[in-house]
């Protein structure tokens, strides 16, 4: 995994996780559908465990140390998070991986 891969996994798992908390979450509670959350639940959940995985990997080929480590973790949590990371923390990275 190289940080271009690793900042579009963070995209894709920052989407899931709008996808679910905007679009998902309403239809569930106020349209009566919970098949939306049952979807994009079990899609997220897969994007988010691989991106927790992921930065564990970069963080040790980049040598990160913990502080981004927990950074990019709390970042999967935080609507937003993986995008803000991704300017924050990557641009160092991505000098290093070439």
């Amino acid at each position: 995994m190289n940080a271009t891969r690793f900042k579009w996994l963070g995209y894709t798992e920052g989407m899931s996780f709008l996808l679910l908390l905007l679009i998902a979450m309403p239809l569930k509670y106020l349209a009566g559908m919970p098949l939306a959350v049952s979807i994009v639940g079990a899609a997220h959940g897969f994007l988010f465990v691989a991106y927790v995985a992921a930065a564990v990997y970069m963080a040790w080929r980049f040598n990160w140390g913990f502080k981004v480590l927990v950074l990019a973790v709390m970042a999967s949590v935080i609507p937003f998070g993986p995008f803000l990371l991704e300017k924050r923390v990557l641009p160092s990275t991505e000098k290093t991986s070439n």
